[in-house]
């Protein structure tokens, strides 16, 4: 997720090349299910995929975040222009100011024909841009999961998103490291510092935390806040929803006032020498090169890179340690993107044939498993090949696994939490400083 604004336009006949991993940054070849030759993606013909139902000229606009996965759309692109080769798709992707971006773009009247949001809450707060997808073919295949979240909080009424992904969030580590150390991956708070402590004894640095990015932050926290929620005999849900109306502070919940601040101490005192300059593209070169031990935020769509590093990484996948409660450190699980679909672009059918067309199509849907290498939204038998995913179905099959907390809340107000706990790390405010302005914005939330 680099700071740097992408800016793909797809025009004419594109030559298919199949890149694998999660789209961010050129990842190792994978073969896809229908590839002739290593390194193709398979002709539409092949696949057996029906045109759709427009030959007519249609140039569409698709601007929406997670960059990380630029290369594996722009392989669905060159796939779908072999189906649809009078169709255009314009694909721009950002990530850091993209709340910011979408919503000039949406008060200027220039609204994407596609574009993205987080799912949960944000549903609807772009609903009134958003097309309805009930009675879509797409529908059918999406799995009932990715429905849920993909509907209106409001009233549970409708389907105003698709996914490009599922997804398990948790910490990935070096089991070769763990293991030449003698240490186990820690599951309770306590055992974090004793773990840094003789990492760093070994000569490894324990983390590499990418605190130049303010969506590390949202990732972090929102398995505290399930801990919070469930000590306290809540839903997360619940939680959140006290937070935004102003019933509740940080200091009320010591899974988040002690324990997440510890965390987050813990990692910059055990982590990048300079953790506010360190971006994706640091984590991936640490980890990826055996520097660190332990890389925060990030989930399968690094997999790709990291092995493109070190073929023979290995590869661990934990929950976050968030309490003194072994049994609490679960991995997440969950759509946590929707795209959404103008209602009113005037390219509103082509659009329509295209997201049809990548959720029932056979290249469509092995998409998400051979290329993109995450959760497939859509019910799927294919097994992945990455080891986050195949680690994270079993922790979520064996421990359960705890819940999507950001989708609770919009990007626009996990952008100013990253941005706080920024100045947090900086030293420019306190903790208590930080608790309060992170309650002041969540008591604002439906303003951002």
């Amino acid at each position: 997720m680099k700071k740097k604004l992408l800016s793909i336009l797809l025009c004419g006949l594109m030559t298919a090349s199949l890149l694998a991993g999660c789209g961010s940054s050129p990842a190792e070849e994978a073969p896809a299910a229908d590839a002739a030759e290593e390194g193709e993606a398979p002709a539409a013909e092949e696949a057996g995929e029906e045109t759709p139902a427009s030959d007519e000229e249609a140039e569409i606009y698709m601007f929406i975040a997670s960059p990380e996965y630029a290369d594996a759309i722009n392989e669905l692109i060159e796939a779908y222009k072999e189906v649809a080769p009078n169709v255009t798709i314009n694909y721009e992707t950002t990530q850091n100011d993209y709340p910011t971006l979408l919503k000039a773009k949406l008060n200027s009247g220039e609204v994407p024909d596609i574009f993205s949001s987080t799912s949960g809450k944000e549903i609807d707060v772009y609903k009134e841009y958003s097309q309805d997808l009930t009675g879509e073919g797409l529908t059918e295949t999406m799995s009932d999961a990715v429905k849920g979240v993909m509907a209106s909080p409001e009233d549970g009424s409708g389907i105003y998103g698709i996914a490009i992904k599922g997804n398990y969030f948790g910490m990935i580590y070096n089991k070769a490291i763990f293991d030449e150390v003698g240490i186990e991956m820690p599951k309770t708070i306590d055992e974090v510092e004793a773990a840094c402590e003789k990492l760093q004894a070994a000569g490894y640095q324990p983390f590499t935390t990418g605190f130049a990015e303010w969506w590390v932050f949202k990732h972090v926290a929102q398995h505290f806040v399930d801990a919070a929620a469930e000590n306290a005999g809540m839903t997360t849900a619940e939680l959140v929803a006290s937070f935004e109306k102003g019933e509740a502070k940080v200091s009320d919940y010591p899974e988040l006032y002690d324990n997440f601040f510890r965390y987050i101490d813990l990692a910059v005192k055990y982590g990048d020498a300079k953790p506010l300059e360190t971006a994706l593209d640091g984590e991936l070169s640490a980890f990826g090169t055996g520097k660190a031990a332990m890389v925060l935020g990030q989930g399968a769509w690094v997999e790709a890179d990291l092995l493109a590093i070190d073929p023979e990484l290995q590869i661990g996948f934990a929950g976050y340690p968030v309490t003194g409660d072994a049994k609490q450190s679960q991995v997440i699980g969950g759509a946590d993107q929707a795209l959404r679909i103008n209602k009113d672009s005037a390219q509103l059918q082509a659009t329509l044939d295209f997201v049809n067309w990548w959720y029932t199509s056979d290249y469509g849907q092995a998409w998400f498993t051979d290329v993109a290498g995450v959760v497939p939204p859509v019910n799927s038998t294919t097994e992945s090949s990455f080891q986050v995913i195949k680690q994270g179905d079993a922790l979520s099959a064996s421990d359960g696994a705890a819940t999507l907390a950001i989708c609770y809340s919009t990007d626009s107000f996990h952008q100013v939490f990253g941005e706080i706990m920024q100045s947090y790390i900086a030293g420019d405010i306190s903790k208590d400083d930080a608790c309060a302005q992170i309650e002041e914005q969540w008591a604002r939330v439906k303003f951002l």
